[in-house]
């Protein structure tokens, strides 16, 4: 079965693009991890698949899988690459789009200047919606990982994240302890892990360790996380300056009941075809 992609990150987080609406598609896992090796296939963090939409309300439908081959909810900088993606190869002309996921419908718009701008929808904190299990729903909860207790704030965006803060992000231990949290028994479905270095009220540093991909370069949905969980534990005010290891993104958080809104940009690197 041969297969049209395009290639496309966003800060260095990187996707295979695949148009499911004008091209047929069933990928096994064991398909999904040799398209993501990147020595045996194109080499990538997830794979994006737009479907047709399911039902009147929205423009498309949104898979995601990790470089493991395993399903996931959400992708942040994936659905920024979503957006230029449809509309590049004229799949629409609409510049906001709102897509189906498995975790909820997003609305991802691009900007005159070419960033696009995500509407992330509403992040859930409760412990039983990460899910993460826990007796109490407070802000800050500790988590023994190892011989060592680290503080937490758990966060889903549709995804779960875990995030943690730390003197100085560059020497944080995110090889040492990202599998650790990501596989701990307190998350059922597992979780990401971030990494947050507070600068000032209004910016941070982050790096997080993604479930089923390993440390990225960055993640949209992580910087949404890693926000929310800072203005909760009153470290930060909105709009904040994410830093990743592959550049800035522009998050903003108004609080309780309000979406999350993410800025970034997404790139096309290349397209091709690959037989599977």
């Amino acid at each position: 079965m041969k297969i049209r992609f395009s290639k496309m990150h966003g800060l260095g987080n990187d996707f295979v693009v695949i148009d499911a609406v004008r091209q047929s598609l069933y990928l096994t896992p064991e398909q999904a991890r040799r398209i993501a090796d990147r020595h045996f296939g194109i080499g990538c963090d997830q794979i994006l698949i737009v479907e047709p939409a399911t039902r009147a309300d929205v423009d498309f439908r949104y898979r995601i899988f990790n470089a493991d081959g395993g399903e996931v909810e959400q992708c942040g900088n994936g659905a920024r690459c979503f957006v230029r993606f449809v509309h590049d190869q004229g799949l629409t002309d609409k510049r906001e789009i709102r897509v189906e996921t498995s975790s909820g419908i997003i609305a991802p718009r691009l900007e005159a200047d070419g960033e696009v701008t995500v509407d992330m929808g509403l992040p859930r904190c409760a412990s039983a919606e990460i899910p993460f299990v826990s007796d109490s729903d407070a802000v800050v909860q500790p988590l023994q990982i190892g011989n060592h207790e680290i503080d937490i704030s758990v966060v889903s965006m549709g995804n779960p994240h875990a995030v943690q803060v730390v003197a100085d992000v560059a020497a944080a231990a995110v090889e040492r302890d990202g599998p650790l949290i990501e596989n701990h028994p307190r998350f059922p479905r597992r979780v990401n892990a971030g990494f947050m270095q507070v600068l000032d009220r209004h910016a941070i540093r982050l790096r997080v360790f993604e479930r089923g991909a390993g440390e990225t370069l960055a993640c949209g949905t992580g910087a949404c996380a890693a926000v929310v969980a800072g203005i909760r534990r009153g470290l930060l005010e909105s709009p904040v300056r994410v830093s990743t290891r592959g550049g800035d993104l522009l998050v903003a958080w108004n609080g309780p009941d309000q979406p999350v809104a993410m800025t970034g940009p997404a790139v096309a690197v290349f397209a091709g075809e690959i037989e599977i």
